[in-house]
């Protein structure tokens, strides 16, 4: 980690120096999460700034090496992950009279959720400290991310999820060979469970927040964001949210890069939630304190009582002048099938949460037209199949006929 300085606490703000050879996973001062404080004249000299980014020809979270608390990309994974697509929205742009609408497609990536870019940075720290073994709790993304990246370098898993985790997700899972412990009972419930473990086994631990370098790997989604707009920033960017570490990524990529001279300005962010799994949301809107809610949605991904990094969840949305954005879970579906009837992509409920909270606030007049807007898709729709067909009607029976189908096609019954 030759570019870290130390770490910052987003809780009391309290500065730590980086300890050789120790693990620092919470601020000893309060127990509050980290941030990782990086020495941005090192960065600036080994990364060339813009020329040197145009030039590197490695398109994946790697060409952002010196921006990573590792010390190299020895330990890389050996799959792609990164530099995912961002499209332009045009038929939902013009739909919702905004002039530069753009998709960022995450569940592009190997294990076709946003997770991988964490995941990756965890895998490689967790090398580079000589760990043979990492632990961690999920809904279902973060762990098959993490099984994924860690099967192919030897490295063992044990996953904690809740009873409920889609059963794709749990397919990923044991197909990439990790250990799962599946807990009755909440997500919440498995993650204390997790961090047990690691009191009591010494296991290198990934958990969501907890560990500060899930936000360093979720970081690289803003630094893509910036070069594939041709080195131009969103003016807002929507980002579905259940523990607050995917936003309170993005939000520190931005100001990475700003600071590095990369960027003059930074944009807005929304936090969208869905369901009663709002306490961002609330926390945002009331006195910044996080509180825990019932947790309940149909998007698993974001199925959060208490979130875990939500302190800089809320931190990133008041420091972005930003806002939060609350959804139904019948929004969420709706959204769904907006997104893939309009633009093809197939987002889990989660992802489409950020669909559907865009749609809000265009109603709610908190968009303006002529804004450069960006929705992150985190998951793709197959990992979880059975919330996609929540979302559509069960498809037509009949029998090898043409008498049959022609009864349907005069009815015309597909139109339901």
């Amino acid at each position: 980690m030759k570019n870290v300085k130390g770490f910052k606490c987003v809780g009391c703000g309290s500065e730590h120096r980086k300890v050789a050879g120790r693990m620092q996973y919470a601020c000893p001062s309060c127990g509050g999460n980290l941030q990782v404080v990086y020495d941005y004249k090192k960065i600036k000299r080994s990364l060339g700034g813009r020329l040197g980014l145009e030039k590197n020809r490695d398109l994946s979270v790697w060409r952002y090496a010196p921006l990573l608390p590792l010390a190299g990309t020895r330990f890389a994974p050996p799959v792609h992950i990164g530099w995912t697509p961002l499209y332009r929205s045009r038929c939902l742009g013009r739909e919702l009279g905004l002039k530069e609408l753009y998709i960022k497609d995450d569940g592009r990536n190997p294990s076709a959720s946003f997770k991988d870019r964490a995941g990756a940075v965890v895998v490689a720290h967790a090398l580079e400290r000589g760990e043979r073994l990492v632990c961690g709790a999920s809904t279902g993304n973060a762990a098959s991310s993490l099984a994924c990246l860690s099967s192919a370098m030897g490295l063992k898993t044990v996953i904690f999820v809740p009873l409920t985790a889609p059963q794709a997700k749990i397919a990923q899972l044991l197909v990439f060979g990790s250990c799962v412990v599946m807990v009755r009972g909440t997500y919440d419930q498995a993650f204390d469970l997790c961090l047990k473990a690691t009191e009591q086994y010494g296991w290198y631990n990934r958990n969501t927040g907890f560990n500060p370098f899930t936000r360093e790997g979720k970081k690289t989604c803003a630094f893509e964001l910036v070069e594939q707009l041709g080195w131009k920033c969103p003016d807002i960017v929507f980002v579905p949210v259940g523990d607050g570490n995917i936003i309170s990524g993005v939000w520190k990529g931005f100001m990475d890069f700003k600071v590095l001279g990369l960027i003059d300005r930074l944009p807005r962010l929304v936090a969208v939630q869905s369901g009663e799994s709002d306490a961002v949301k609330r926390a945002f809107e009331a006195d910044g304190v996080i509180r825990a809610v019932s947790g309940n949605t149909l998007a698993d991904s974001i199925s959060v009582s208490l979130p875990r990094d939500g302190a800089a969840a809320v931190q990133a949305l008041r420091e972005s002048g930003g806002f939060a954005v609350g959804v139904t879970d019948g929004e969420v579906l709706e959204a769904m099938k907006k997104l893939a009837r309009t633009e093809g992509g197939f987002a889990e409920p989660a992802a489409a949460a950020a669909v559907a909270g865009l749609q809000k606030a265009v109603a709610g007049g908190k968009v303006g037209p002529r804004e450069r807007a960006v929705v992150l898709v985190t998951g793709n729709g197959l990992k979880d199949v059975a919330g996609a067909m929540r979302a559509v009607n069960e498809p037509w029976v009949i029998d090898p006929d043409v008498a049959d189908l022609k009864k349907l096609v005069e009815e015309e019954r597909w139109q339901a």
